[in-house]
């Protein structure tokens, strides 16, 4: 709301520097660089602020995706955990509520990162194998590294 006031107001400044142009009685180079500057950049970034393009709105639907497929993430994690570090696209649709597409990219791109492995039953089935999160039993013995 505040990016369509700041553009109406920078609309109106550089109509009233428009107007105050006109009444100028000889144009020289100085009332024209005074015109581009007092009404022309005024205009174009009132005009880009009501049109949309400034403000960050696009950076913040970016922002959005980009928390919402974390999100995603780790809860597919936290569910394979909860599996016993095991977990199938269907799974993820029906605990998620998420489409079998997104499921699928979010479980691909996990495997990509190297956090699951994939596997497939006899039967067909894939299954995402989160080794980390099936060993995490034996975090308990671990060691220093130079023992």
């Amino acid at each position: 709301m505040s990016r369509k006031i700041g553009g109406v107001a920078l609309c109106i400044v550089a109509g009233l520097m428009l107007l105050g142009f006109a009444q100028v009685g000889s144009v020289t180079a100085a009332s024209l660089i005074a015109l581009i500057l007092g009404a022309g950049i005024p205009a174009a970034v009132g005009i880009a602020l009501l049109a949309g393009r400034l403000g960050g709105d696009r950076s913040l639907t970016r922002a959005k995706v980009q928390l919402r497929r974390q999100t995603i993430e780790a809860e597919v994690l936290r569910l394979a955990g909860q599996r016993e570090g095991k977990i199938t696209v269907v799974e993820v649709v029906s605990e998620l509520a998420i489409d079998h597409s997104e499921a699928t990219d979010v479980l691909e791109t996990l495997s990509v990162r190297g956090l699951a492995d994939i596997q497939i039953t006899d039967s067909g089935t894939i299954v995402y194998d989160f080794r980390d999160l099936r060993l995490l039993g034996e975090k308990g013995s671990a060691k220093d590294v130079l023992e």
